[in-house]
């Protein structure tokens, strides 16, 4: 499968967070555009995730650490870990989950 952004449909999993997903057999890709102000709550899943802050200021929470995290910032998200998430400005993210998130699939 061949896709560029412009082609995938915006799919707004939670408010404010919009994103484009993209999907193979074992994993997902996700490419956010989240409000200012817009937040996770504390949760956690089976699926490994990669975070990585593209733009903005995020203030994430990973196993009951806070920091703030900006451009170029990568966050490695083990497993069942609690994390939660809020944008202090407007921000662009990338998420990789293995396994594949299927509740994300249209």
């Amino acid at each position: 499968m061949e896709y560029t952004l412009d082609e995938i449909e915006v799919q707004e999993i939670m408010p404010g967070y919009r994103g484009k997903l993209v999907h193979s057999e074992t994993m997902s890709w996700v490419f956010w555009d989240v409000e200012k102000d817009a937040e996770v709550p504390m949760h956690h899943h089976i699926h490994e995730q990669i975070m990585h802050v593209v733009s903005g200021d995020f203030e994430f929470t990973l196993n009951g650490k806070t920091k703030i995290y900006k451009p170029g910032s990568i966050v490695v998200i083990p497993s069942n870990i609690p994390h939660s998430g809020k944008a202090l400005t407007a921000c662009k993210l990338m998420d990789v989950f293995s396994p594949a998130r299927n509740e994300y699939k249209l």
